[in-house]
């Protein structure tokens, strides 16, 4: 029992003393390039299905 206190002392002093947690701005330009890029690729994403999507349906009309 000894050990799994002590673990859980050494998570609880890590996690306040020796990490770096990133400030309140930081979090909040992370989150909105992390949020543009995911709409630019689901963009990319769906413009490519629709492309595909319309060649095939042209190439499967010669036969």
């Amino acid at each position: 029992m000894k050990k799994i206190v002590g673990y859980i002392k050494e998570i609880y002093d890590e996690l306040m003393h020796k990490v770096s947690w990133p400030s309140w701005s930081d979090l909040q330009s992370s989150a909105i390039v992390v949020s543009i890029a995911s709409l630019i690729i689901a963009l990319v994403v769906y413009l490519m299905d629709a492309s595909f999507s319309t060649i095939l349906k042209q190439f499967y009309k010669l036969f």
